[in-house]
């Protein structure tokens, strides 16, 4: 068996604390012997990212709960609104596969729908059409590449149409920076721009609803009291998808360098942006995002998919990785091919062009411009 050739330069490189910066809270596990179940550190990587969603002003409070992954997260939020089985859940047809696996994990079943053309994001809008062809009961809008979705908009549907809206910012946070009206759920993969290694975690302004997206990742069992029976008795039925002190303790030295990682991807986006558009002039179409987010990785629509394919196969032959970011589209997988699904045709279109490229902190300029000037040669090449 042949050993996989490793791009001369890789499509990501994860961005995690050093030992040193790490060491401190190692030493604190080591110290209190918790290991998991809520820890300390836990509670203070939960009280710091609740922390960090409370604007000024703002009367909400808001409260985080830590999960093993952010597909857990979906799955414990979708449950802790206590759908019936087989509910309609609309996700978006340009989204990784665990927004579905998600919804069927949790016993419902996902409706897939179109995305816009501008941000790529399943918008209020579309979902407020589709409710009024299907008997939905609930969303899930997708931060899609770390593009933030519109937390107040999604608002005024949930009060529009009752439903809620949990939304899978997996790779927006430091750009989500409102849950919507119910949560929104970050991933802290190891690839993430804040990253665990590994783990999630559920926003949300709803104290109970948060309590028991907890209790769920507790197998289910009331810690309160609070259900008029035994402390430790379960009284939902849950599953094990508690982050471990060790992986808080990557959390909160990420958190600590957050201004300063968040601050460099700007940078780096800003300095790839212009060498691309420079070497491709307006050959190139980007996904509409606020000029001061965070990127976790950078996707490109070429003018169409013959040029997409071009473009592909010229970075591959230069040791350059490439990546088609959520493709195929989810009703399009084999596992997924049953799932009901509304036209789509603006996903669709971005399928046939979308073509993710490098982007990590690693980049230097001559790699930037090697990479942009490979791509302006499949622009021209007939």
């Amino acid at each position: 068996m042949q050993s996989p050739v490793v791009p001369r330069i890789p499509l990501l490189v994860p961005e995690l604390p050093t030992l040193e910066a790490l060491t401190p809270y190692l030493r604190r596990i080591d110290q209190r012997r918790w290991y998991s179940n809520f820890g300390p550190l836990v509670s203070e990587f939960e009280a710091r990212i609740a922390a960090s969603f409370r604007q000024p002003g703002q009367l909400q409070s808001s409260y985080a709960v830590t999960v093993g992954n952010a597909t857990a997260g979906i799955e414990l939020a979708l449950r802790a609104l206590n759908l019936p089985r087989d509910s309609l859940v609309l996700v978006p047809a340009l989204t990784f596969v665990a927004t579905a696996t998600a919804v069927l994990s949790a016993g419902l079943t996902p409706v897939v729908a179109d995305v816009d053309s501008e941000q790529w994001l399943l918008t209020p809008e579309i979902a407020l059409d589709a409710s009024e062809r299907l008997p939905l009961r609930a969303v899930i809008p997708v931060a899609t590449f770390g593009c933030a979705q519109d937390a107040a908009a999604w608002t005024r549907f949930h009060a529009a149409t009752g439903l809620p809206v949990i939304i899978d910012a997996a790779a927006a946070f430091g750009n989500q920076l409102d849950p919507g009206p119910t949560c929104a759920v970050f991933s802290l993969h190891a690839t993430k721009p804040l990253a665990a290694g590994e783990g999630g975690v559920v926003v949300t302004h709803d104290a109970a609803f948060a309590a028991t997206v907890r209790q769920l990742s507790n197998f289910g069992i009331d810690l309160s009291g609070a259900h008029g029976v035994p402390v430790g008795s379960t009284t939902l039925v849950g599953t094990n998808a508690k982050m471990s002190e060790y992986h808080a303790a990557v959390g909160l030295a990420s958190l600590d360098a957050w201004p300063h990682t968040s601050q460099l991807r700007r940078d780096c986006f800003e300095r790839y942006f212009v060498v691309i558009e420079s070497a491709c002039g307006s050959q190139l179409q980007w996904q509409a995002m606020h000029c001061s987010a965070i990127r976790s990785v950078c996707c490109v629509l070429l003018s169409c998919q013959m040029q997409r394919d071009r473009a592909e196969t010229e970075l591959k032959l230069r040791g350059i990785a490439t990546r088609r970011w959520y493709l195929p589209l989810i009703h399009e997988h084999p596992a997924f091919q049953r799932l009901q699904h509304l036209p789509a045709p603006c996903a669709q279109d971005i399928g046939r062009r979308a073509l993710g490229i490098p982007f990590h902190l690693s980049l230097d300029q001559d790699a930037m411009t090697e990479i942009a000037g490979t791509i302006a040669v499949a622009l021209t090449t007939a």
